[in-house]
């Protein structure tokens, strides 16, 4: 098969949460661990840290993986969801996986993936490992998938583990309550092994605090450290993650890294690691901002970040996917805005109409349109030089604009 071909049957054929949905789920570790030891373990082949959280974890992790590729070490980074192709899930040291490593996996694995029937998730959690493994990386930095305890991911025993953010997102899974939430990220604390928490949350730290404890966990509080530091992501919610980076790297007791790794690597995260999509600027005259925030807590600093913004008027392409609690995220929208609803071109997105419609009752209005491109286009033939136009609402909404 070619590259192309490989991607097709990867989407086609195996379920995929981003696109699909809650039906291609599993709560379930035993397809990972029989892939793994399948693959001969990769896994225990390499030094990890382990990201969990509602917001910010990508972010966090490309900052942790930055301020070590700066000091010196080879550096597996796993993330996801993508935003224009697969390979920028797996990359070490800023560099993606090779189509040709993509292409030769599947051959090798794939009567064991339909043997056993597993997800896109599961298939691809054990790429990232074995790339990491087969090309000795000194540490990989994984992100938590979705929740956390029964996260494909958390079959790893980290130096050191995360929890950047707790917020209301795929509350059908992780539970109705920030408590609820907070006990599925928490399971990935693992026996004896640190972990840093990004942000204090008084319904959340003692879940964290007593399931450490259990587990004989020293926990670090970031969100102690008070100092504001320069990065070169520009969101007004990357300071918390910027410190929640620093923490993670201080404790990082096997590795060697010093003030100047830091400084770098915070300035350099995109440069090191390719992250896009974050209070991401795509243009000038009129200005255009997009970022991949998706739920309550991300967007209300977003909104607030953009409605701080200097401009004439703000222009809001906006897009989601159909299990977003509307309700929650619509009110946060200003009502003075000119609105160009459009719907990704994903199966779980939710068509432009009736986004539109849903968006009235909360005083949005504007027009509806086919695709993210077509709703783009129409902002900018509208937009003065001095206007502002945002795209977002979803990770695909971003991914389509660029």
């Amino acid at each position: 098969m070619t590259y192309q071909q490989t991607l097709d049957w990867m989407f086609g054929q195996l379920p995929m949460y981003q696109r699909q949905g809650k039906t291609a789920f599993k709560k379930d570790l035993t397809n990972t661990i029989n892939l793994t030891t399948h693959l001969g373990n990769p896994h225990q082949k390499f030094k990890s840290v382990h990201v969990a959280g509602t917001n910010g974890k990508g972010s966090t992790a490309s900052m942790i993986a930055s301020i070590l590729y700066e000091a010196g070490y080879k550096v597996g980074l796993y993330t996801s969801p993508h935003l224009k192709d697969f390979r920028e899930r797996i990359k070490i040291n800023g560099k993606l996986v090779s189509k040709q490593f993509v292409i030769q996996f599947i051959k090798r694995n794939k009567t064991f993936f339909e043997k056993h029937g597993l997800s896109f998730f599961e298939m691809t959690v054990g790429m990232a490992f074995d790339h990491f493994a087969k090309k000795s990386v000194d540490v990989a930095v994984v992100e938590v998938g979705l929740g956390g305890r029964l996260d494909s991911t958390n079959i790893i025993t980290p130096e050191i583990s995360v929890i950047t953010t707790i917020g209301f997102d795929h509350m059908e899974f992780l539970g109705g309550t920030l408590p609820e939430i907070a006990f599925e990220k928490a399971g990935i604390i693992k026996e004896g092994v640190p972990v840093v928490v990004g942000e204090f949350h008084e319904e959340t730290l003692p879940i964290f605090k007593a399931v450490a404890a259990e587990k004989n966990s020293h926990v670090i509080l970031a969100f102690e450290d008070k100092e504001q530091y320069k990065t070169d992501l520009l969101g007004n919610y990357q300071q918390g993650n910027a410190r929640t980076a620093v923490a993670v790297v201080s404790y990082l007791d096997s590795f060697d890294v010093n003030k100047m790794h830091v400084r770098q690597g915070l300035l350099n995260v995109v440069e090191n690691t390719g992250l896009q999509g974050r209070w991401q600027q795509l243009q000038e005259h009129p200005t255009i901002i997009c970022d991949t925030a998706h739920n309550r807590e991300g967007l209300a600093i977003v909104i607030g970040q953009l409605l701080g913004q200097p401009h004439d008027r703000l222009h809001v392409v906006l897009g989601v996917v159909k299990d977003k609690p509307l309700e929650q995220i619509l009110p946060l929208f200003p009502k003075e805005a000119v609105y160009y609803f459009c719907s990704p071109d994903i199966p779980r997105a939710l068509d432009a109409d009736s986004l539109a419609r849903k968006a009235l009752p909360f005083g949005l209005r504007g027009r509806s349109f086919g695709s993210v491109k077509a709703a783009l286009a129409a902002a900018k033939k509208t937009a003065g030089e001095k206007d502002l136009i945002y795209v977002g609402g979803s990770t695909f909404v971003v991914a389509e604009a660029f």
